[in-house]
């Protein structure tokens, strides 16, 4: 429906100066509907620096350069329906800046019967400016609490929410609409909601601070109920008279994860150290019972005596099979890393491990890429493999499938912040899944630990996952487990990878025949601090046809050196007491005779010692070994010389 038209107030030019005149002051001025400027007040010539014998005459539009917040032929439209227009528009000041007005315009009649605005303007440039500064400094803070990694939460001093950011919104999963006006009790669980009102009400009636200006952690809720730590700041501050509080919440649930994993690693670098030094002392003791029933057996004919002695003998065995796998997990044991194709060893080894498994479980391997190389002790890797698969097939009574799958990975940068003991790099990985009943997030916690073991008593050591986890992490490697009750577990192996390198090929090595134990005569110097390891070393060889010196200490190893000039090899363990371990003694006695043979031997062998040649052309011999090791190792080292 049309405006109807409004008949606008005559007025006779007389009545126009004298208005002019009475308001000269004011920033008023009147124009001819086409825009031809009739009356110009001093206040115009304040405001815009014309003077009236410049402006009376021009075009007010061109002379201001005015700037409509809508085209001028609607605003005089509007004034012709209703007599009047108001609003904001922009005009030019004569030395060119521009003046933010807030105008009003009336329609009048001339005499001549033209029509004519009577114009008031007011200048809000320094509103404008400082709603333009507020504006922006709104933005600036949006922007910058939509970008905060922390939440923020601003209530009143009832606990209504009055602001949600998108950081919060994204922590407490919910949006802003969702929350704003309800309490902030509705982000904590019990017994926080309840006591929230408390603690703000008995502030505001004492003034003491419990939270105010202080950090803490404290439990937060999100939207789907689940829970999770965080570190809450609260400030005050008081905004149209009201108090205010406004909350930054930083989620702790990382923090709280890494700062668990490193814990952990400290608890089992401790744990590896406890069980490396125990494992060292057990295989001392193994070596002398070990070592005098083998010496015992040669000598007793075969029957019923003869087969006791051999039934200790492969409980002596199993002994130092558990100490190895105490030495892996304590990442003591002595390796003998080489280049290999990860893709062809697992392949390789799928066919005795699916033998091992039994029909009932279906096993899969998976090859993913290529370049799958690494250095990697290839024994010891397929003891971990087959490890892992034991505990699968355990996993799955009434069967299952387990697949393996090898590929090629990188590490990042912000991967590695998540595990304190992971570095960034290319690794291949190997990873193991089995459709087993899984592991509770307990049992998983523990699943590394030496021990311990969710199988029945005399089922298993629970040495397994420890000796693997052992054995990864001395290679340079990292271990992961992934499981969940009742949803089959998944074990991740990943190992350094290595690019541009000649593979040798690895596998099972074949069982040598029986052959009569390599003897010579030559002069030998055993050094050894435990008497009863030293009595079974010296009585061994000497069945072998060697001479043999024996010291318990390494300055006294070195005496004997310099009265013996036809020492041709010698044999010394690593630890000892008395200020000099082994390969110091080894270094001495190359210096005062650079020809002698060395042969080292130890309960366990320290990393750096066993995978570099720290002393030219040397041998390791790890305890407890059998007289065969023992006269092989000697008679290679001294067929060298």
């Amino acid at each position: 429906m049309p405006h109807r038209l409004v008949s606008p107030r005559t007025a006779s030019y007389q009545e126009l100066d004298v208005m002019v005149h009475v308001l000269d002051g004011a920033d008023i001025l009147i124009h001819r509907f086409e825009g031809t400027i009739t009356h110009w007040s001093i206040g115009c010539e304040n405001m815009y620096g014309w003077t009236r014998e410049e402006a009376v005459g021009e075009k007010v539009y061109e002379l201001l350069a005015t700037r409509f917040p809508e085209p001028v032929d609607e605003i005089r439209n509007q004034l012709k329906q209703r007599g009047s227009w108001q609003g904001e528009i922009v005009h030019r000041h004569k030395s060119g800046h521009e003046i933010h007005t807030a105008s009003r315009c009336v329609l009048v009649n001339l005499p001549d019967g033209d029509l004519a605005i009577i114009q008031t303007n007011s200048d809000v440039s320094a509103l404008k400016q400082a709603q333009d500064a507020v504006k922006s400094r709104e933005a600036h803070l949006s922007s910058i609490l939509d970008t905060v990694p922390d939440a923020m939460v601003v209530i009143d001093h009832k606990g209504t929410v009055l602001s949600f950011s998108k950081a919060a919104e994204k922590l407490f999963g919910m949006p802003s609409e969702q929350i704003c006006g309800r309490n902030v009790s509705t982000l904590m669980p019990n017994p926080y909601r309840d006591a929230h009102d408390g603690y703000i009400d008995h502030y505001l009636e004492t003034g003491e601070k419990r939270i105010i200006g202080y950090g803490r952690v404290v439990t937060g809720q999100r939207a789907d109920g689940t829970q999770f730590p965080m570190e809450l700041h609260v400030g005050e501050a008081t905004a149209d008279g009201q108090r205010i509080f406004t909350g930054f919440v930083r989620d702790l649930t990382g923090r709280f994860k890494i700062e668990e994993d490193l814990r952990q690693a400290q608890k089992m670098e401790a744990v590896g150290q406890l069980t490396g030094g125990l494992a060292h002392d057990f295989n001392n003791l193994l070596t002398v019972i070990s070592g005098n029933l083998e010496m015992i057996e040669d000598k007793l004919p075969p029957g019923k005596l003869r087969d006791i002695l051999r039934e200790a003998q492969d409980a002596a065995a199993d002994g130092a099979k558990l100490t190895g796998q105490l030495l892996a997990f304590g990442r003591r044991q002595p390796l003998n890393p080489k280049h290999a194709d990860l893709g062809q060893l697992v392949t390789g080894f799928s066919d005795l491990l699916g033998r091992t498994l039994g029909e009932d479980i279906k096993l899969t391997t998976t090859i993913a890429g290529s370049d799958l190389n690494v250095v990697v002790d290839s024994s010891q890797l397929q003891n971990a493999i087959l490890n892992i698969a034991l505990n699968a097939r355990d996993a799955m009574p009434k069967g299952g499938s387990l697949t393996t799958e090898i590929s090629r990975v990188h590490l990042d940068a912000d991967y590695a912040k998540m595990y304190p003991e992971v570095r960034s790099g290319n690794f291949v990985l190997i990873s193991m899944t089995d459709t087993g009943i899984g592991m509770t997030e307990e049992v998983r916690k523990h699943a590394i630990e030496p021990f311990f073991t969710t199988k029945e008593v005399g089922s298993g050591t629970g040495l397994g996952l420890s000796m693997v986890y052992g054995f990864v992490k001395q290679s340079g490697g990292h271990l992961q487990i992934y499981s969940e009750a009742g949803r089959g577990t998944t074990i991740r192996i990943y190992l350094p990878a290595l690019t541009g390198s000649k593979l040798q090929e690895s596998g099972l090595e074949a069982e040598k025949k029986e052959s009569p134990l390599p003897r010579g005569n030559e002069l030998i110097l055993v050094v050894e601090d435990d008497a009863r390891v030293r009595r079974v070393a010296v009585a061994r060889l000497g069945d072998m046809g060697y001479a043999v010196l024996e010291a318990d200490n390494g300055r006294g190893a070195l005496e004997i050196l310099r009265k013996n000039e036809e020492i041709a090899l010698l044999f010394t363990d690593i630890v000892m007491p008395g200020g000099m371990t082994g390969d110091e003694v080894a270094r001495e006695a190359r210096t005062l005779r650079p020809d002698i043979a060395v042969l080292f031997t130890s309960g366990y062998s320290e990393p750096a010692l066993a995978t570099t040649d720290v002393i030219s052309g040397a041998q390791w011999l790890r305890k407890p070994y059998t007289a065969r090791e023992l006269a092989s190792k000697i008679r290679e080292l001294l067929d060298r010389r």
